[in-house]
């Protein structure tokens, strides 16, 4: 299974923030945001990650994360010259994906918790081994500002709404999706919304018709952050800082979720550790390798 990382869009919701810089290259506490969803695919076990951006921000991405072979990971860049929705990204990254199943995550969704390995895995097991096409649902006390999803004792879907009036369900759909190498044709097949883009909805739509679209759920614990305002940006560092600061473990620290995957060794982990030593993020890379020389 390959990855894509959606992160374009204007950010225009954090205006005069992200009006030279992306909203994805944005600190959340101690790490760019970029790192959060790019840590959800590396902890489902994706190595081959297309980070999929505007053309403003494509060589910032490529200063930040270069090709991936430093924590054992291979990226690739594409551009998306406008905003033509979320389905764009399977048509943009076609040739990336190839013959390959697909997991797409938003640039700025954030989630955490115990269980996040597990559900992520259980995902792309299920579209690996059966086809179709994983969505996730998170439990949300106010789920007329969401897309709700409904579903069976089976975890079959029954239907997704956008923002209803009156929700079958409160799980709201976050922005992290499974495919099968389907999703490809899929997205070249749906027609552009009312809003001129090719919707995501759509494509879970087509899925949903052909009885192959499940539900994983994410409950009690697990966390999804919003970064899409100043307020969810301070709230999430504020959570990233409470989680490291009492546990002492990091959060969506890509290097580690590297080694601990074994995508690389100790040794690498301490030398990455060490061209950042004067900073706590360099400490704690050395300190988790095991390394004390």
């Amino acid at each position: 299974m390959k990855g894509i990382i959606l992160a374009g869009g204007s950010g225009t919701r954090l205006y005069p923030i992200t009006k030279a810089v992306s909203k994805q290259l944005l600190a959340i506490y101690d790490k760019p945001l970029i790192y959060y969803p790019l840590s959800v695919l590396m902890l489902a076990g994706i190595r081959e990650i297309l980070i999929i951006t505007t053309p403003n921000d494509l060589n910032s991405f490529k200063r930040l994360l270069g090709d991936g072979a430093s924590i054992g990971m291979h990226f690739e860049y594409l551009t998306q010259e406008e905003p033509r929705g979320l389905a764009d990204a399977f048509i943009i990254g076609s040739d990336f994906i190839g013959d390959d199943s697909v997991a797409l995550c938003l640039g700025d969704n954030m989630f955490h918790g115990q269980a996040l390995t597990e559900i992520l895995i259980d995902a792309r097991k299920n579209v690996e081994e059966n086809g179709g096409a994983v969505v996730f649902g998170y439990p949300v006390r106010n789920p007329k500002a969401f897309g709700v999803v409904d579903f069976d004792s089976d975890n079959n879907v029954i239907g997704i709404e956008e923002k209803p009036q009156n929700p079958k369900s409160n799980f709201a759909v976050p922005g992290l999706y499974f495919y099968d190498n389907n999703v490809c044709n899929i997205a070249q097949s749906i027609l552009p919304s009312e809003r001129g883009e090719l919707e995501i909805t759509s494509v879970n739509n087509t899925y949903l018709e052909m009885g192959k679209l499940k539900v994983n759920l994410m409950g009690r614990g697990m966390a999804w952050l919003d970064t899409g305002t100043p307020e969810g940006l301070l709230s999430a560092s504020e959570y990233v800082e409470a989680i490291q600061s009492r546990q002492g473990y990091y959060v969506s620290c890509i290097e580690e979720i590297a080694f601990r995957k074994g995508f690389v060794d100790d040794r690498q982990l301490y030398s990455l550790g060490k061209k950042l030593e004067k900073t706590a993020y360099g400490k704690y890379l050395i300190e988790i390798s095991g390394i004390t020389e």
